[in-house]
């Protein structure tokens, strides 16, 4: 389904009228000074998320003219076939359904969906039994996921993030690089007879995946260990291929999930294990009513269309290259790896649906640390270096932990940078002037809860959604993750044989410096 690109609508003209007159040089301490309602006008709450946009370059006449670009542009009908199930990821000719998996049991729906819909619910309920057991098994004490990408990004980044839900008594290890010295540290301090190892790969041939896994399968005959079966299962479709590995056990997934929105399948069967059946159900109902508030609320009060909207604004017509992200929660350490992947995998393009080359930036850099640990080491970039980085604050209201007098530090931190940013410091020396005016978002959940995160991050993919939509690119493939691993497999014995025939002059130079010596 082809939806019209933003700049090809007659709104896009009257927004970048309105950039050139008013949006170039706005302010946010006089817009504050002159609007008592701005931070009622430009908040508001959604399922388990709030989300303060005030503290940013725009006005309410601002997102009426984006708004205006996105109707014309088609986001409602594009958004509404991807909840339908066409094949929206045209150029892999696949439906977008990672929603489904998120859907529960009492919002079956009919027609076509209902064959697949069935399938979902059938493997969440073997997974979910399968992890009880485990989870009820005192003898695995550790459990080791071996994927890459969204096989490995999603489920360690949550595992990390609801560990005050965690089952006591295990340990989750997450094994992703093909450098050896990741999966020998972690085998290390394991013992065979103790240790679940999940292969978690679509095709059970992803590179680095397999690399690991066969070396963990050698790990564990050579130290000892019996019954592949029991010590090792699999995520993947391809049954056979696991089944000669020595697996019998496997949950699968579909063509039309996505690596980065594979956590919500049987790829989440580490957060399963961690925060048991019932927290996972929770993380899926969190999700889905985000999914519906990006469904049905309208589009002004749509918290995800009014973050994408922003994005398209900050990238197309500030120019704004980069986004910082800011957890001010240990928990989220891992939460803006997850997000650079989610947004830069799936915008970053050059090329619209048809092809066509464009004429505008798409996926802005993501980058972040926890907040505090920031502070200390990029944020003097953000207050007085030379370019402007949006900056995300995500904050949680209530502590898990019973320590006294750091939970109002934090949130007295996260809230000073965030005022500091906007509203500056005038030095007639320089050295300490603090130039404000730069822009935040500053989300806060109530909890850390299962719910309440996979209600942020539905929010954040239907936010890429809606950006990506706008620019007219197909935010659901990934070819340019390819080429490079095509060429591996041709450097790859080179190194072994000194092979340089047909490289060029670097790469060839390069192969001989890395050559072991004989």
């Amino acid at each position: 389904m082809m939806n019209t690109r933003c700049d090809r609508t007659a709104a896009w003209g009257v927004l970048q009228a309105h950039y050139d007159t008013d949006g170039l040089g706005f302010d946010m301490r006089r817009a504050f000074a002159s609007d008592t309602g701005r931070f009622a006008a430009l908040s508001q709450s959604a399922p388990h998320v709030f989300a303060d946009l005030s503290k940013n370059l725009l006005d309410q006449r601002t997102e009426q003219l984006l708004l205006a670009v996105a109707r014309e542009a088609g986001l409602e009908a594009h958004r509404d076939a991807m909840f339908a199930g066409r094949h929206i990821n045209a150029t892999e000719d696949r439906a977008v359904l990672h929603t489904l998996l998120r859907r529960p049991a009492s919002a079956a729906p009919s027609g076509d969906l209902a064959g697949a819909f069935g399938d979902v619910h059938r493997t969440l309920d073997a997974m979910l039994a399968y992890a009880e057991k485990v989870r009820s098994d005192s003898t695995i004490t550790d459990v080791v996921n071996i994927g890459i990408g969204g096989s490995d990004l999603g489920p360690q980044m949550a595992v990390l993030a609801l560990d005050q839900f965690a089952a006591p008594g295990k340990r989750f290890h997450f094994v992703s690089n093909v450098d050896g010295h990741e999966l020998a540290g972690i085998l290390r301090g394991l013992a065979p007879e103790h240790t679940l190892f999940l292969i978690a790969s679509k095709t059970f041939t992803t590179a680095e995946t397999m690399a690991n896994a066969q070396s963990a399968k050698r790990w564990f005959e050579q130290s000892g260990g019996v019954d592949i079966a029991r010590h090792f299962a699999a995520l993947t479709t391809n049954v056979a291929a696991a089944k000669a590995f020595g697996i019998d056990t496997t949950f699968g997934f579909w063509d039309w999930v996505g690596g980065r929105y594979s956590m919500w399948s049987a790829i989440g069967l580490p957060i399963a294990l961690a925060i048991g059946a019932d927290g996972f159900r929770g993380l899926l109902a969190g999700a889905h009513a985000m999914d519906e508030h990006f469904r049905s609320a309208p589009l002004e009060q749509n918290l995800p269309v009014r973050l994408g909207l922003l994005d398209v604004w900050y990238r197309n017509f500030h120019r704004f290259t980069t986004r910082s992200i800011a957890p001010y929660h240990s928990a989220l350490k891992r939460l803006p790896a997850y997000l650079q992947q989610l947004e830069m995998e799936s915008n970053g393009k050059q090329v619209d649906m048809a092809g066509q080359l464009l004429t505008f930036g798409t996926s802005p850099v993501l980058w972040g640390e926890p907040g505090t640990n920031g502070q200390h080491a990029y944020f003097q970039m953000l207050h007085q270096g030379t370019d402007v980085t949006p900056l995300e604050f995500i904050a949680v209201r209530d502590a898990a932990h019973d320590l006294a007098g750091h939970h109002p530090k934090l949130l007295a931190n996260a809230l000073a940078q965030a005022q500091a940013l906007m509203v500056g410091q005038q030095d007639a020396g320089g050295h300490k002037n603090f130039p404000g005016n730069r822009p935040s978002t500053f989300f806060v959940l109530d909890q850390l809860t299962p719910e309440s995160l996979g209600a942020f991050l539905a929010l954040y993919e239907h936010r890429v959604f809606t950006s990506g939509a706008l620019w007219g690119i197909n935010s659901f493939d990934q070819w340019g993750v390819e080429l490079g691993k095509v060429l591996a497999r041709d450097i790859e014995p080179r190194l072994a044989s000194g092979d340089v025939a047909g490289l060029d002059a670097s790469t060839a130079g390069l192969l001989q410096r890395l050559r072991p010596l004989a």
